[in-house]
């Protein structure tokens, strides 16, 4: 029996037609994530070089305080100071604009939705397939929908960083407050703790450590997609190995890297150093 093909691509086809023209609403959202964009990348060329490398190091020794830290901070100081020399401040800047808007909004949508998934088992088995399918579908598909609806530029690479890079919080939010052990909750209970209560000052603070590690993920995952994303025209590092490897000039692109990767190290140390912090 000839059974005919699922027009399965037709069907997303006419769905992403019909959703295209409510163009108001996408244009209110390039428009709200635009300010967010520029804000971040203002403050990043408002500051020197040489005080936002102090910035850095003001920080690591402030988040790594009890650990190690002169190692590390001599390597940040090298670091910058070699992608200043290979004149990618600028693209170092947009790439860490890229990273941190998508890291701030996919932290602002996982972390409720991890805690809704935490409160509620019903929410917890529809939203986990959700997440399978978010994190399993190959990045570069997300790009096709996002320029449909917001064009070219930083927005939409934003937006495809964000779809890609927000199970990792949702999980660890769900996982932290699942892990706080049943006899504190009933505890909380016996004292008369309402839920709101018991959320804010048991479940959270003790599921920080799990919840910063699915935001540490969430950064790195939202740093891989650098080089994907500015194939739709988000600017920065990326940008940079994309042009390398369409010249073929393994040097540039082995350069550009190597300043993706002491980006992508900093942010890592960094957070993971917060992680510490709060045990």
């Amino acid at each position: 029996m000839n059974i005919g093909k699922i027009p399965l691509a037709d069907w997303i086809n006419s769905g992403v037609d019909w959703l295209s023209q409510f163009t108001g609403f996408f244009n209110s959202v390039t428009i709200f994530f635009q300010v967010i964009i520029d804000g971040i990348q203002w403050a990043f060329d408002f500051l020197p070089q040489w005080v936002f490398i102090l910035v850095v190091l003001a920080l690591t020794y402030w988040v790594k305080r009890g650990q190690k830290k002169i190692s590390f901070m001599v390597f940040e100081v090298l670091g910058l100071l070699l992608i200043w020399n290979l004149g990618y401040w600028r693209d170092m800047t947009q790439t860490l604009t890229l990273v941190l808007s998508s890291s701030l909004i996919a932290i602002v949508v996982g972390i409720p939705l991890g805690v809704w998934m935490a409160k509620s088992s019903r929410a917890e088995i529809v939203i986990k397939p959700i997440l399978d399918f978010m994190q399993t579908l190959p990045a570069f598909v997300y790009l096709i929908p996002a320029v449909s609806f917001f064009g070219i530029g930083m927005v939409p690479g934003v937006l495809a960083s964000v779809i890609f890079a927000t199970p990792p919080t949702v999980r660890m939010t769900n996982l932290g407050i699942r892990q706080v052990p049943s006899d504190l909750i009933e505890v909380a209970d016996s004292f008369g703790s309402t839920s709101w209560q018991k959320l804010i000052k048991l479940q959270l603070p003790l599921a920080k450590t799990t919840i910063m590690s699915g935001i540490n993920q969430t950064m790195m995952l939202g740093l891989s997609m650098v080089v994907i994303a500015s194939m739709i025209g988000a600017l920065g590092l990326g940008t940079q190995v994309y042009f390398a490897v369409g010249r073929n000039d393994a040097g540039a692109g082995f350069a550009a890297g190597i300043a993706v990767v002491i980006v992508a190290i900093i942010l890592d140390r960094i957070t993971q150093s917060f992680n510490k912090t709060s045990k």
